[in-house]
Order: C-alpha cells, then sequence, then structure tokens
C-alpha cells in the first residue's frame, strides 16, 4: 500500500520549489501534485497522456480545447491526450491533483 498526506505532499512539493510534484508511478497511471498561486500564469502545453484534474484548494477558470469553466476545491476535470488546456484567471491559491494515464513522461 501507499498512502499520503496532503499536507506532506504539499511541504515536499515546495521544498523542491517545482510547481508540480508526482508521487506515484505505476505501469499504467501516474498522479501527482500541481500547484500554482493567484496570479499565475499556467505554462503548460499539451500532454501526450489523458489527465483527470481533482482541484484540492484554491479557484480559477480552466479551459480545455475550446471550453472553459470555472473550478473550486471538489472540481474534477477530465483533459483528452492532445488537447491544449490551461488554468488561468487564479483568484485563489490552487492546489490540483493530477491523475495521467499511461504514466507522465
Amino acid at each position: 500500500m501507499k498512502a499520503f498526506k496532503l499536507d506532506e505532499l504539499e511541504a515536499e512539493r515546495a521544498a523542491n520549489d517545482g510547481a508540480y510534484l508526482q508521487f506515484v508511478r505505476e505501469r499504467n497511471m501516474s498522479v501527482g501534485l500541481y500547484a500554482l498561486d493567484a496570479g499565475d500564469l499556467d505554462p503548460q502545453q499539451p500532454h501526450q497522456q489523458d489527465e483527470v484534474y481533482l482541484v484540492v484548494s484554491g479557484r480559477a477558470s480552466i479551459t480545455v480545447g475550446t471550453e472553459t469553466t470555472q473550478v473550486g476545491r471538489g472540481s474534477v476535470v477530465y483533459v483528452p491526450a492532445g488537447v491544449a488546456h490551461k488554468f488561468h484567471h487564479i483568484t485563489e491559491n490552487l492546489r490540483v491533483m493530477v491523475v495521467f494515464s499511461p504514466p507522465e513522461g
């Protein structure tokens, strides 16, 4: 079993000075924590994997392809492989659990 505490993952991510911390990597999937602070620009480019975002905290908008929606704690967004997507108008520090399938990179 692998079990994690969100506060510990956030501390590890922050200590490594990165916006993204991958903490699970298995044959068919990977999971990470992605962080963008209020006012940040999201540098993401389309990925080769399908993704699911679960917003843990914060508020923002996300555009996937040509569709835009607002997200906040508890929002879940699916992004198909190869589709352009970005978080924007980040009004509260955003923390997002990201599941990639197959594993990222």
